[in-house]
């Protein structure tokens, strides 16, 4: 995101002397100045200003990853995945958000987890690519090398690679912290489309820079009250020979990650809420891509929100029937009426997979019913992929079975009635 920021303690002049409080005529010791930064040197990029090495280590370990391993869709159907069944209450008082991800869907491109959450998180980083963790409900404190975030429903953390990290929920809330993780092997950024050579949104995005929220920072082990020079374990997700490609590692640091004194740049992790995206509408019905709103490699995130709908005196405010010919299309039901979907099955916490190949659209009736309707009350994340998407033992646990029937209400030889979501 190329939206300079400065924070805290940095010297005039990059990759010049930065040196602590000296005591007399006796300088300071240097601060250790790193380079975070994308594509070879050659992309946005921060400096941070340590007080450690930051590339030491005392110690390493496998970090057995949750079940990583995914199973292709074959025979080819569309699926309806019930999230909320992922986690009962026992489970969520011992989970985290970070080793406890549910792996649900997943290719080379991209992988799709869920957690339902209690405990904090130990410290983290994605060495494999970004994050984007949209907090379905709860609340929580992220704290990063860059500084923290108070997030909770409705925010999209947009995490960049090998940021250290940690998840800390907030327990006095009646709702406990679910967030649907969207990992990249990738960057994800706002679509090129939206954006000026320069990297400012234009005027025709759906939000600008005023939206976004930068870390509170900078932010120190004495800060969380925590001691500088404690021992702390790192777990990181990385590239090599595991399922999917991904393993993971333990390091242990002699000191708190919690050391950054200042940095400055235009690479750091920031927050989005979905309330804020004004949604683009007209008088028929828009396409998915004027709801989009990040993208990675080979795939891109989409959002619903709560919005008017197409106002010619002769609209179909539900979509046409259409096929996905390049891409499998991912519904997460957020929020919203999908009672008035009769027998669908499809509600909060629902996931509609639509692979490649098979044409889908709204349920029977549905496009009828719609008739003179003049605004949708929903809100959910789409994702839709340039591969093709296997399931992970999440999304096979919690599939109903039945959504492949769902077009054949009435039919002889039909099954249940199914799902359609509006944007279906």
């Amino acid at each position: 995101m190329a939206h300079y920021q400065a924070v805290g303690n940095i010297p005039p002049k990059r990759h010049t002397q930065h040196r602590r409080p000296g005591k007399g005529r006796t300088p300071g010791e240097l601060y250790y100045e790193e380079l975070m930064g994308e594509e070879g040197f050659s992309s946005d990029s921060s400096l941070l200003y340590h007080r450690n090495i930051p590339s030491t280590t005392i110690g390493a370990a496998v970090w057995e990853l949750p079940d990583q391993s995914t199973t292709p869709n074959h025979p080819l159907v569309p699926r309806h995945l019930k999230l909320h069944d992922l986690f009962d209450a026992k489970a969520v008082r011992d989970t985290d958000v970070v080793t406890g991800r549910r792996l649900v869907l997943g290719n080379g491109d991209v992988r799709i987890s869920y957690a339902v959450a209690a405990q904090a998180s130990p410290w983290y980083r994605n060495g494999i690519g970004d994050e984007c963790v949209y907090v379905e409900r709860g609340k929580a404190r992220v704290e990063t090398v860059f500084g923290a975030f108070e997030v909770g429903e409705g925010d999209y953390v947009i995490i960049p690679r090998a940021t250290t990290h940690r998840w800390i929920p907030k327990r006095s809330t009646k709702d406990p912290l679910r967030v649907y993780c969207i990992e990249a092997n990738s960057h994800i950024a706002p679509p090129k489309r939206y954006l000026s050579k320069y990297g400012q949104l234009l005027e025709h995005a759906p939000y600008c820079e005023r939206d976004l929220r930068q870390p509170a920072g900078p932010l120190l082990a004495e800060d969380v009250g925590e001691r500088p020079d404690e021992q702390t374990e790192v777990y990181i997700k990385h590239r090599g020979n595991g399922p999917g490609g991904v393993v993971g590692t333990v390091h242990t640091l002699p000191f708190h990650p919690l050391d950054v004194v200042g940095w400055d740049g235009c690479l750091y992790p920031y927050v989005f809420n979905v309330r804020d995206f004004e949604p683009i509408t007209g008088r028929i019905h828009q396409p998915p891509p004027v709801h989009q709103v990040f993208e990675g490699w080979n795939f891109v995130i989409c959002n619903f929100v709560p919005r008017k709908v197409d106002y010619h005196p002769l609209a179909i405010p539900v979509p046409y029937y259409h096929s996905n010919v390049d891409s499998d299309e991912i519904m997460f039901y957020v929020d919203g009426d999908y009672e008035a979907r009769k027998g669908s099955g499809i509600g909060k916490g629902s996931i509609s997979v639509h692979p490649g190949g098979h044409p889908h659209g709204p349920q029977p009736g549905a496009t009828e019913g719609s008739l003179g309707v003049e605004r949708f009350d929903e809100l959910a994340v789409m994702v839709d992929t340039f591969r093709p998407l296997e399931l992970g033992e999440g999304g096979l646990a919690v599939d109903d079975g039945r959504y492949a029937a769902s077009w054949s209400k009435g039919l002889v030889g039909g099954g249940d009635p199914g799902a359609a979501h509006s944007e279906g």
